[in-house]
């Protein structure tokens, strides 16, 4: 996410440095602020605090994004996890999960419970077996081919928009 330095209205609080508002009392004025412009006044501040194009959305929608990225400005925007998680929701890709040592997985196969550990090396040992892959273990598990990070649950189809 990238945000520009905030240009300052007559009204509103000295501009960030850095993209960054300074105090946590300039936020609060500049949410205050947002909230008596106009549409047009509001694409105006969009333009001038992201690198972003203005979204063709309603007022109130636009006040609570602008919103959004004064806030992210000051304390951060979301970590990757939730931005892939939201997408995910939006039906937007997948959500995947890495297999990661020390990790345990669990699935059920026709009335039998499977469980499949990631070494600290990234090894991955089922039966008392090394594998070369999860997708090796879901075929021996299913005998079809099977893409093992779906098979044990780390990769989730987008939904339909």
């Amino acid at each position: 996410m990238s945000v520009r330095t905030v240009t300052p209205s007559s009204d509103l609080p000295p501009p960030a440095v850095k993209g960054r508002l300074n105090q946590l009392t300039d936020l609060e004025a500049e949410l205050a602020a947002l909230a008596d412009m106009s549409l047009t006044e509001l694409r105006k501040r969009w333009q001038s605090v992201t690198d972003k194009p203005v979204p063709r959305v309603r007022r109130t929608l636009l006040h609570l994004a602008l919103a959004f990225e004064l806030q992210a400005a000051l304390h951060g925007g979301l970590s990757r996890r939730a931005e892939l998680r939201l997408a995910y929701l939006a039906g937007k890709g997948t959500a995947d999960q890495a297999a990661v040592p020390g990790m345990r997985l669990v699935r059920e196969w026709n009335g039998q419970l499977h469980t499949v550990v990631i070494d600290a090396e990234g090894a991955v040992r089922w039966n008392g077996q090394t594998w070369r892959s999860l997708s090796e273990v879901a075929r021996a598990i299913t005998g079809t081919r099977w893409s093992g990070p779906a098979f044990f649950g780390l990769r989730h189809k987008g939904r339909a928009a």
